[in-house]
């Protein structure tokens, strides 16, 4: 069952007692109500400008405004999100300020389904770029939105609903860096001046535990869905504001890292995995190796990390090299195709492939390069022993590094000449720019 995300209300009316006597059925049928939602949702496909003429939105409203019935309200707030799939509707009802403040207030509700059609709803309006700003202003406007997704995502066990917050929240820090900022300074500190008693009855919401609380839902019950939410950690990473929220509270920052290295190590792009996989996952990838270099590159050297390093940098360049050896099966391109598309689908199905993979080749060189100093001596000889720094993984490594990591990859040679002679000179033949001196 699920966890209500927001605090229930202190009792129920009359109404609501009735619709949990009922259940999902209608009356004394036993035709389901959702089933019964899914019909309209479809049908107003067609007919939303027609309703759209009958002033329908400003009904809507009157009946979200007054209402407490939980199904009819996720009704017409489904209705509404299906209405605003068009952009002239769309702009019309985000005109709307007082619609767009009975909206914003469905966010406070206690019901999932509500909270997922009202986040559907605002995701569609924020994709709109023609009204996304004056959104983003109704948000910035409502503090208390703040602790209403905060406490979704903490609390929810719905991964529907956390999936589509998550978007909503991506796309409000995509959009604006000034709220993301914002976001992520609320709760960074208590005042102290208040007093036990409130603070225990208002609790402080922090961004960065709450996202990581609803990663770990989401991670339970499909890992594939964790996009977004590894996408929202990685803007944050943008600013130094952000970092320091992720990597200041031990505890927090530990989690995250754990989370993302056991999702690198063993979930994405595994060895027994076929290299195309990496199409699929390349997007998340780039998002958990760039919060992970992040992390690892900052300059707040917390403990957790200095103290471990020795332990996560094999298994990480163990996990960078083989997502390096996949992108290169990928971009191997067929020397006849059979295909029937025509040449110029081809080039842009190519280019935007090669863009996303580009993007994370920089994360995963940048983030090796960073390991590749910090190893000693000591890790280098376990490493060519336990296999992660064979010669073909050195290659892979050094294909890709050079010619932009020179000195990093050099400064490693040196090191690896005292471990093993014969690999490192081996190394050297195959590329003669790393003569290094010695």
């Amino acid at each position: 069952m699920d966890r209500n995300p927001s605090p229930p209300p202190p009792g129920r009316d009359k109404e609501e007692e009735e619709e949990v006597a009922g259940g999902d059925c209608i009356g004394s049928t036993v035709y389901s109500k959702h089933w019964l939602f899914g019909v309209l949702s479809g049908l107003i496909q067609d007919v939303a400008l027609f309703l759209q003429e009958f002033n329908a939105p400003d009904i809507f409203m009157g009946v979200l405004a007054k209402s407490k019935c939980p199904r009819l309200r996720e009704i017409c707030v489904g209705i509404l999100g299906n209405m605003a799939c068009f952009q002239e509707i769309c702009v019309s009802i985000s005109s709307d300020k007082n619609l767009g403040q009975v909206l914003l207030h469905c966010l406070y509700d206690s019901d999932p389904p509500t909270l997922l059609e009202t986040s559907r709803l605002l995701l569609t309006c924020l994709s709109q770029a023609e009204v996304a700003s004056v959104w983003v202003e109704r948000i910035r406007e409502h503090p208390a939105i703040y602790d209403s997704i905060c406490f979704i995502m903490s609390s929810s066990t719905n991964v529907d609903l956390l999936v589509k917050v998550g978007e909503v929240v991506d796309k409000l820090f995509d959009l604006d860096e000034k709220l993301m900022l914002e976001w992520v300074r609320n709760g960074a500190a208590q005042p102290l001046d208040q007093p036990q008693e409130e603070s225990e009855e208002q609790p402080v919401f922090r961004l960065v535990p709450c996202i990581l609380e609803a990663a770990k839902q989401v991670r339970s019950e499909n890992p594939e869905w964790l996009d977004v939410y590894m996408h929202i950690l990685q803007l944050l990473t943008t600013v130094d504001d952000g970092i320091q929220a992720i990597v200041h509270c031990p505890d927090t920052g530990k989690d995250i890292w754990n989370l993302l290295f056991d999702l690198v190590c063993h979930e994405f792009c595994q060895s027994d995995d076929p290299p195309i996989i990496l199409q699929e996952q390349k997007t998340v990838l780039a998002s958990v190796f760039s919060v992970l270099s992040a992390i690892y590159a900052s300059q707040t050297e917390q403990e957790y990390l200095k103290i471990e390093k020795g332990k996560y940098n094999l298994p990480l360049i163990d996990s960078l090299i083989r997502v390096l050896q996949n992108m290169e099966q990928c971009q191997k391109k067929p020397e006849n195709s059979a295909e029937s598309n025509t040449e110029e689908t081809k080039k842009t199905d190519l280019t935007q492939d090669d863009f996303h993979l580009k993007i994370l080749k920089d994360i995963l060189c940048e983030f090796l390069s960073n390991i590749f100093q910090a190893l000693t001596k000591e890790t280098v000889a376990q490493g060519v022993k336990e296999g992660q720094l064979s010669k073909q993984k050195c290659s892979s490594a050094f294909q890709n590094l050079l010619p932009f990591y020179s000195p990093v990859v050099e400064d490693f040679i040196k090191i690896l000449r005292e471990v093993d002679k014969a690999l490192a000179d081996d190394l050297e033949k195959n590329f003669p720019s790393l003569k290094v001196q010695t």
